[in-house]
């Protein structure tokens, strides 16, 4: 109120008195313009006293995820596939396994020639640890991992736990792609994703393209997965604007995006194993 007043006397006062006026005005602004950009960039942390994994994720089970990045050489994808189409199904299928094959897909935009695997551990890392000890007493994983070095160019991986909020990754009849979303938050913001996306993902039910989000707790750290499913990039296309005409859904973004660092999507197609189709 008191800048508008100083503006307009400044605009009735003599000219010799008109830059004076000016600068009390815009002195006048400067707190408030201050708290404002304060506001951007200071953030208010809630004391927590338990750990994020425990405030985020399902209490119901105890699952805990597994996705691997295979880098291929191109010239070996389809040999890659091949292999894989003919051992893990076997790991999947396996009792004496405690784990599942979620999905399995080749990156059809975003890094090519890359191998998308994710796995479900049921009984967390002591099942973890169960399978990767079997496995090493496996002759055939065992020969399946040498060959399919050889056409790796890079690989990598991370364990994740599943919002508590979002859809159980269940197996879907096909035929669909799949968008794996990935983002790499600011540390220290994890609780305040999960507490927008816990609003947000209500908006990204209609058409059940929600298939699972994830955060990581052993690899990159402060990663968020989202996977999605649609028929095809049309329809893609018009389930995401649609959510933009959603009341409150502008808003969710407007306060998420600050905490993203870096962001990714990938368009995946399933190979012909993969429980999502």
């Amino acid at each position: 109120m008191a800048a508008r007043v100083l503006r307009s006397l400044g605009a009735a006062a003599p000219p010799r008195l008109r830059p004076a006026l000016r600068g009390l005005a815009s002195s006048s602004n400067r707190p408030r313009e201050d708290s404002w950009l304060k506001s951007l960039f200071v953030r208010k942390v809630d004391p927590r006293k338990d750990a994020h994994s425990n405030l985020l994720a399902k209490k119901e089970t105890s699952s805990l995820y597994k996705i691997q990045f295979h880098n291929v050489k191109p010239e070996c994808l389809e040999a890659y596939n091949k292999i894989c189409q003919e051992v893990l199904p076997k790991i999947h299928e396996e009792k004496h396994y405690p784990c599942t094959l979620v999905g399995t897909w080749n990156t059809w935009y975003g890094e090519q020639d890359q191998a998308v695997h994710l796995w479900r551990y049921e009984g967390g890392y002591p099942a973890l640890n169960e399978v990767m000890n079997k496995l090493r007493e496996n002759k055939e994983f065992v020969a399946f991992r040498k060959e399919r070095g050889n056409m790796l160019l890079s690989r990598k991986n991370q364990l994740l736990l599943e919002f508590s909020f979002w859809n159980e990754p269940v197996p879907r009849p096909g035929p669909n792609i799949y968008e794996l979303r990935s983002y790499q938050l600011r540390p220290g913001t994890m609780i305040e994703w999960g507490n927008y996306w816990a609003r947000a993902i209500r908006f990204r039910q209609d058409n059940e393209e929600a298939v699972g989000g994830f955060f990581s707790q052993i690899g990159q750290l402060y990663m968020v997965h989202h996977l999605w499913a649609y028929k095809d990039l049309q329809s893609r296309e018009d389930t995401r604007n649609a959510a933009w005409h959603k009341h409150g859904w502008e808003e969710l973004v407007y306060y998420t995006v600050p905490l993203i660092q870096e962001m990714e999507s990938r368009i995946m197609i399933p190979l012909k194993i993969s429980p999502l189709k």
